[in-house]
C-alpha cells in the first residue's frame, strides 16, 4: 500500500520520491500562508526538498518567516526549501521568442535546476529577429534537451526542432494580442508542427517543462 500523509486539509505524497525520484511539488496559488507552512513543514520533516510553484512574494515571505533557508526566484514565482543538495549534471538550453516569455521561462529553469539539472538561458530570440537565434544555435545545440518558450504565434519550438537533433520541449504563453486568445494560438502552431520529435506541454506551464527536461537530461548524462 502506498503511503500519504494527511494533514486534514491535504494528503501529501510522501513516497513519490522512492517511488519516481522526484519529490512532490506544491501549487501555492490559491493556498493560505497557512497551509503552506504545514506543507513545507512536513516535507522538511520527511528529508525531502521543497518546491512550490506560483508563489506571491506575501507567500515567500511567509514561508520565510517559518524556514530562513526559503529561497524565491520572484520572477519564476518559484519557492525552493533545499535541505538535501542535488548536484546539478547535464545542460538543458532554455529559450524564449521574446522577453515578455522569460517568466515562464524562468519557472522552467528554476524547475530544472531544483531537481538537478543545469540550465544554459537564451532569451529574446524568436522569429521577428531570426539571425539572433541563428548567432546562438551552435551552443543551443551542444544541449541534452532544448525548452522553447514562446507566446504570439509560437513559431519558436518548430524553428528549433527542425534545426537540432535534441528533444524540444515547447511551451506557448499566454503573451500576445487579442487574436492569440491568452496562448491559445500558440498551443495550436505547436501542436499542428510539421517539424518532427517536438513535444508540447500546456500554456504558461513553464514547471512541467522543466521537470520532464531534466528527466531526459538526468537520463542523457547518466548515459542510460
Amino acid at each position: 500500500m502506498v503511503k500519504y500523509k494527511d494533514i486534514n486539509f491535504a494528503k501529501l505524497d510522501i513516497e513519490r520520491q522512492k517511488r519516481r525520484g522526484y519529490p512532490e511539488a506544491v501549487f501555492c496559488e490559491s493556498k493560505t500562508d497557512e497551509q503552506l507552512i504545514k506543507i513545507f513543514s512536513e516535507f522538511k520533516n520527511q528529508g525531502q526538498n521543497v518546491l512550490g510553484t506560483r508563489a506571491t512574494k506575501e507567500q515567500a515571505q511567509a514561508l520565510k518567516n517559518e524556514f530562513p533557508d526559503i529561497n524565491y526566484n520572484e520572477q519564476a514565482r518559484v519557492v525552493t526549501l533545499v535541505t538535501q543538495k542535488v548536484e546539478p549534471i547535464g545542460e538543458i538550453a532554455i529559450c524564449t521568442g521574446g522577453t515578455g516569455d522569460i517568466p515562464i521561462a524562468e519557472e522552467a529553469a528554476a524547475t530544472a535546476e531544483f531537481y538537478g539539472s543545469n540550465t544554459k538561458k537564451y532569451y529574446d530570440v524568436g522569429v521577428a529577429g531570426i539571425h539572433r537565434l541563428f548567432d546562438k544555435i551552435d551552443e543551443i545545440k551542444k544541449a541534452n534537451v532544448i525548452i522553447a518558450v514562446a507566446g504570439m504565434e509560437g513559431a519558436l519550438g518548430g524553428i528549433l526542432t527542425g534545426l537540432v537533433d535534441v528533444p524540444v520541449i515547447a511551451v506557448p504563453t499566454s503573451v500576445g494580442y487579442g487574436a492569440s486568445f491568452n496562448g491559445l494560438s500558440a498551443l495550436l502552431t505547436m501542436l499542428n508542427s510539421c517539424a518532427e520529435g517536438m513535444t508540447v506541454v500546456n500554456i504558461d506551464n513553464g514547471f512541467n517543462a522543466g521537470y520532464s527536461a531534466n528527466q531526459i537530461n538526468r537520463l542523457i548524462a547518466k548515459g542510460k
